[in-house]
């Protein structure tokens, strides 16, 4: 993880940040951490999947909206985390100021995060990234796991996730979009 060496700031200073760079921020506990751009094959995998989300959006004109690794969502008090792939409601997306830096602060319903390499963003994706969006109540969180050849899928039960975990041609169970027929197979090869 990236810090820059500035001093904390607050959540209301994240949403206008502006260093006069093309860099990325996450917001983690007042501090800001650079995130790099992704792999191409983490992109492909991305772009794959928000595709798949957005031909059932289509099919069954869900009011339901599919954005890639440019919104955040705030995790805590002082903490805002840039899924890969965010699935939010119409509704709440309608309702974002538009002036501000495009940050969910209610639950998402479906967070995907493609796992990078390196022991730093596996703990991220598996750990941290597990108790943050289980605390902002987001509903469902994939963990697309190349590296590891799986797919972990974890729904929201009563405060804390549930977890199954798919690999090669299980079809994948998701339930945001039970129409989707999905493999993991499919998805790690995109």
């Amino acid at each position: 993880m990236v810090t820059t060496p500035s001093q904390q700031i607050s959540f209301t200073e994240y949403l206008n940040y502006d260093d006069g760079t093309d860099n990325c921020y996450e917001l983690v506990n007042g501090e800001l951490v650079v995130m790099p751009p992704a792999t191409a094959r983490h992109s492909d995998i991305i772009e794959f999947i928000v595709d798949c989300f957005k031909a059932i959006i289509r099919t069954y004109s869900l009011d339901i909206r599919v954005k890639a690794g440019d919104v955040g969502v705030q995790t805590g008090i002082n903490s805002s985390r840039i899924p890969d792939i965010s699935v939010i409601k119409g509704e709440v997306w309608r309702n974002l100021p538009r002036d501000t830096s495009a940050v969910v602060r209610v639950p998402l319903l479906l967070a995907v995060e493609v796992v990078s390499p390196g022991n730093e963003q596996i703990e991220r994706d598996y750990v941290e990234k597990v108790a943050e969006y289980a605390d902002a109540g987001i509903t469902e969180y994939w963990i697309v796991d190349p590296i590891s050849k799986k797919i972990t899928v974890l729904v929201l039960e009563q405060g804390s996730y549930s977890k199954n975990v798919f690999t090669g041609d299980e079809a994948i169970a998701c339930v945001n979009f039970p129409q989707l027929q999905l493999t993991a197979s499919k998805i790690l090869l995109a």
